[in-house]
C-alpha cells in the first residue's frame, strides 16, 4: 500500500509538469499544522500510564501535512486529489501499534518516513445540468452527525431551478469480497433536495438507505462500522436470543438540516430518525431512534455569543445486566461513519488523541449536551474563546460492581466541562492557538462507574493554510 501510494504521487507530480500548460491548469493547496498537548486521567481513575489505548496521562506532539493538487482539464472536467503525511515525533509511525505493525513514520530520528494516506481522489465533471463526482471523496450528511468522512462512491447535483438543488448518491460502505456472490456488500443510496428560501435561509431534507443481503460476522456487530474493533460497543447486542452472523439489513434514515445565517445572527438545527430490521439467527432486531440539534450565535459588537445542545435517546434496556433479557429493539443511533466534534475533552476537539472513557466522543449517541460559549476579538489578530458545557447519558451505561450487593452499578452523569482557546496570527498565513480544558467530571466518566480524578487537557498548535 506504502509503494502504491508513492507511485500514484509520482505519477500525479509526473502529469502535472509535462501536460502542456494550454491543456491543463494546475491547482495546488494544502494545509500544516502541528500540535503540542497534554491530557491527564482521561481513565478516570487516580492511576495514570503513558502508553497508548490506556486513557490515563499522556504528552504528544504531532504534525500533519495535507497536500492538495487538482488537475483542471477544462470547464468541465477536473481530477481532485489529496494527500496527508502524519507523525507523531519520536515514534515510528503514527501510534506505537503501528511501529508494531512496522508501518514507519517520519517523525523517527532520521526521519524517512514511508507513509503517505491519499485522502481524496475523484474525477468532477459536468454533463448538461448535472455535476457528477465519482471515486473516493469527502461526504457528509445530517451535519456530521450521520455521516462525515472520505467514501468510495458517486454523487450527482442536479440544479433543477436557481433555488432547487437535486442530489444522489451511492456510497460503497463496505465489500464482503467474491467468495459469497457480493452478499455481505453495504451499499447506502441517499437522495438529498436542497431548497432556498433566500440566499440566507434553506433547508436540505435527505432520505438514506443503507442495505446488505448478509451482513457478515466481521461487519455486522457494528451495522455500518468500518472497522469490526468497534462492533457492538454501541448497540445492545447480543440481545435475546440473537447470534451472529446477521442476515439482511435495510436501515433508513431520514431527516433534515435547516440553516439561517445572517450578518448579526445565525440559527441552525439538524434532526433524524432511523427505522429498519437486522435479520439474526433467533430474532429479527429492530431499528428506531432519533437525534435531534439546534444551535445559534449572536454578534453583540467584539462579542460572539453562541450556544447549542442534541439529544438522543439511547437502548432503554442497557442497564440490564442479562443480555437474553433485553428486548428486540436498537434504540442508539446506528452512525458509526458520524464524527460530530463538539467538547475539547468529551467531543475530541482540537487535540483528538483520545476522549475520556465512558464518553462517546464524535459518536453521537445515547447523550443529550448543552453548550453555551463566547467569543471576544479585541482586535484582528487575536480572538479568546470560552465554552462551557454540561453532558449525560441519556440512558444509564452499566458498570462490573464487586462490591454492589448485584454485581453492577449504573450511572449517566458525564460532566461540566470548561474549555478556553486564544488564537493569535503570529504572521499573515500562520496562526497559533493555545487551549486549556478541565472537565467536572460524573461518575460515567470512569471504567467502573466510580470516577475518582477529573480529566484535563491544555495544549498549543500552530496552522497553516494555502
Amino acid at each position: 500500500m506504502k509503494k502504491f501510494a508513492i507511485l500514484a504521487l509520482a505519477a500525479l507530480l509526473v502529469v502535472a509538469f509535462t501536460v502542456p500548460a494550454a491543456a491543463l491548469e494546475n491547482e495546488f493547496g494544502g494545509y500544516w499544522r502541528t500540535r503540542f498537548y497534554q491530557m491527564g486521567h482521561f481513565n478516570g481513575e487516580k492511576t495514570s500510564s503513558d502508553v497508548l489505548g490506556e486513557q490515563g496521562n499522556y504528552r504528544l506532539v504531532d504534525t500533519r501535512t495535507r497536500l492538495y493538487y487538482t488537475a483542471k482539464i477544462n470547464d468541465n472536467l477536473k481530477l481532485v486529489n489529496k494527500f496527508e503525511f502524519d507523525a507523531t515525533w519520536g515514534a515510528n509511525g503514527w501510534s506505537r501499534a503501528a511501529a508494531a505493525a512496522g508501518n514507519k513514520g517520519y517523525g523517527t530520528p532520521g526521519a524517512d518516513g514511508a507513509n503517505i494516506e491519499i485522502k481524496n481522489s475523484y474525477a468532477d465533471f459536468n454533463t448538461g445540468p448535472v455535476n457528477w463526482t465519482v471515486g473516493v471523496q469527502p461526504y457528509v450528511l445530517f451535519r456530521s452527525f450521520y455521516i462525515d468522512n472520505d467514501d468510495a462512491g458517486l454523487i450527482g447535483r442536479w440544479k433543477v431551478l436557481d433555488n432547487f438543488v437535486l442530489a444522489g448518491s451511492w456510497l460503497k460502505a463496505y465489500d464482503g469480497g467474491s467468495g459469497d456472490g457480493n452478499n455481505s456488500d453495504v451499499d447506502s443510496y441517499t437522495l438529498t433536495g436542497a431548497f432556498w428560501f433566500s440566499e440566507n435561509i434553506s433547508i436540505k431534507p435527505s432520505i438514506s438507505w443503507a442495505h446488505s443481503s448478509q451482513v457478515d460476522l466481521t461487519y455486522g456487530g457494528g451495522v455500518l462500522a468500518p472497522d469490526p474493533a468497534v462492533a457492538g460497543t454501541y448497540n445492545n447486542l447480543p440481545v435475546l436470543g440473537s447470534t451472529l452472523p446477521f442476515g439482511q439489513l435495510d436501515l433508513y434514515t431520514y431527516g433534515f438540516d435547516f440553516d439561517a445565517d445572517f450578518d448579526n445572527f445565525g440559527i441552525w438545527a439538524t434532526a433524524f430518525g432511523q427505522t429498519g430490521s437486522i435479520d439474526a439467527t433467533g430474532q429479527d432486531l429492530d431499528v428506531s431512534a432519533w437525534l435531534a440539534a439546534i444551535g445559534g450565535n449572536v454578534m453583540l459588537g467584539p462579542v460572539e455569543l453562541h450556544a447549542q445542545g442534541f439529544y438522543s435517546p439511547g437502548d432503554d434496556d442497557t442497564d440490564q445486566p442479562d443480555p437474553l433479557l433485553r428486548d428486540d429493539k436498537l434504540e442508539n443511533v446506528q452512525a458509526p461513519q458520524g464524527s460530530y466534534y463538539w467538547a475539547e475533552i468529551m467531543g475530541y476537539g482540537m487535540f483528538d488523541w483520545a476522549v475520556p472513557t465512558g464518553s462517546p466522543g464524535d459518536k453521537i449517541f445515547n447523550i443529550w449536551a448543552a453548550n453555551i460559549g463566547a467569543t471576544f476579538k479585541p482586535m484582528d489578530k487575536l480572538s479568546v474563546t470560552a465554552d462551557l458545557w454540561y453532558a449525560e447519558r441519556e440512558n444509564d451505561v452499566l458498570y462490573v460492581d464487586p462490591l454492589s450487593p448485584t454485581g453492577f452499578r449504573t450511572e449517566s452523569t458525564l460532566g461540566t466541562e470548561l474549555d478556553v482557546k486564544v488564537t493569535y496570527q503570529l504572521v499573515e498565513g500562520l496562526n497559533l492557538d493555545l487551549v486549556g480544558a478541565y472537565l467536572w467530571a460524573g461518575d460515567a466518566i470512569s471504567v467502573d462507574g466510580n470516577n475518582q480524578e477529573d480529566p484535563y487537557e491544555f495544549g498549543a498548535q500552530l496552522s497553516l493554510s494555502f
